[in-house]
């Protein structure tokens, strides 16, 4: 079951809402969007516009890197679930061999620590975080905010979905480029249920307690992480 399947059962099993784009949504769903503070969207375009000026300078750079390093696009995209549960089109730089093996098991393929799949320098821009800029043209989309819970694929938020009954609830605001998750140590494909049991948590506090001057935490937070190399990704 997906999670925009899980969103509209609740609707149907609890009081309904009827937001104003015409989305059913269960009451608590409906409360926890309500809590976005106001400016967070005109501070997601201001620091993604001066965001992208750094990403244009460093595109040649990681042009080299990645063509020296493995054949294929700079680029890549990847449908992932974002706000209400409904999938959009994620924008990555590209860390790892063009090459799928389709798993013949229930579980999505997530990238695993010393994940073969990841070549050196793919290996080094996880590290640091510069996979993701490319997901500021996300934010300035709407599909993704600085700030939120991580965005997952579509088969790894269906896995989740039905391990946890409160999953769905990260779905309450836009996915951000980093989160409160993420600063914590929490990253990285899993399928330990106490790991992402707690990243899960520190989702759901971000999602209740969301606020500007939290925001601006998190964003100090993972830029350290970046220079440091301390984002646990792999």
């Amino acid at each position: 079951m997906t999670v925009r399947d899980t969103i509209l059962r609740e609707a149907k099993r609890t009081q309904k809402i009827i937001t104003l784009d015409h989305h059913i949504l269960p009451k608590k769903f409906f409360e926890l969007k309500q809590k976005e503070y106001l400016g967070k969207r005109v501070l997601d375009i201001s620091l993604s516009i001066l965001g992208l000026i750094p990403l244009i300078i460093i595109t040649p750079f990681i042009f080299l890197g990645i063509k020296l390093s493995s054949q294929g696009p700079i680029f890549f995209k990847q449908k992932r679930t974002g706000i209400n549960g409904r999938s959009f089109t994620c924008f990555k730089i590209r860390s790892m061999h063009v090459f799928y093996d389709s798993p013949l098991h229930e579980k999505p393929a997530l990238t695993q620590k010393k994940d073969v799949r990841v070549f050196a320098f793919g290996n080094f821009l996880r590290k640091s975080n510069i996979d993701e800029l490319p997901q500021l043209w996300n934010v300035l989309k709407g599909d993704m905010s600085l700030v939120g819970p991580r965005p997952y694929m579509e088969d790894e938020c269906s896995y989740w979905n039905q391990k946890f009954d409160d999953f769905y609830y990260r779905y309450a605001v836009r996915p951000g480029i980093s989160g409160l998750a993420q600063v914590k140590g929490l990253r990285g494909g899993t399928f330990d249920e106490d790991h992402m049991r707690a990243r899960l948590n520190w989702d759901l506090i971000y999602v209740e307690k969301q606020s500007l001057w939290l925001d601006i935490k998190i964003i100090f937070g993972t830029v350290f992480q970046m220079i440091h190399l301390k984002t646990n990704a792999h």
